[in-house]
């Protein structure tokens, strides 16, 4: 029963990760970060939030890896590349934002250790209306660009 439980854990995490916050309309696919590198304080986690209800917001983060986890947003003036962090992030009714790399994204702040390639931890967000959702994350190899990327290292 153990070894099933665990199998079917690692499945969900990499296989395209799918959590509902409880009561809610808002879903949470495919969460993955980026391995960093040894002695990095901060690493980034990305997601997909479909929301089949009305409109929400994403309010706050956070995640055992981390001190704090910020919700931010890159954007480039220029050839100047920005950060900075939001107080929430918008959630459409009937919509679909995406957390990528470039754009908006969960900033980990002070890590306790370094992600490795191959990691799971959880992430605990919450949502204005839905609630507290926990979305299992898994750690994909340094050079990532999507969750894909899990996928094809064979994890």
């Amino acid at each position: 029963m153990k070894r099933s439980l665990k199998l079917m854990l690692f499945a969900a995490s990499w296989v395209g990760t799918l959590a509902l916050a409880q009561g809610s309309s808002v879903a949470v696919e495919k969460a993955w970060s980026r391995a960093t590198a040894e002695g990095a304080s901060t690493g980034a986690a990305y997601l997909i939030l479909k929301n089949a209800g009305p409109a929400d917001r994403l309010v706050a983060a956070s995640a055992p890896v981390a001190e704090r986890v910020k919700l931010h947003i890159m954007s480039m003036e220029g050839n100047v590349m920005r950060m900075r962090e939001l107080p929430a992030i918008e959630v459409p009714a009937q919509g679909t934002v995406e957390l990528k790399p470039g754009g908006l994204h969960l900033m980990l702040v002070g890590l306790k250790q370094p992600l490795r390639e191959g990691d799971r931890y959880l992430l605990t967000l919450k949502f204005e209306k839905a609630g507290t959702v926990q979305v299992p994350v898994t750690v994909a190899p340094l050079g990532a660009t999507g969750a894909g990327d899990i996928h094809r290292q064979g994890h």
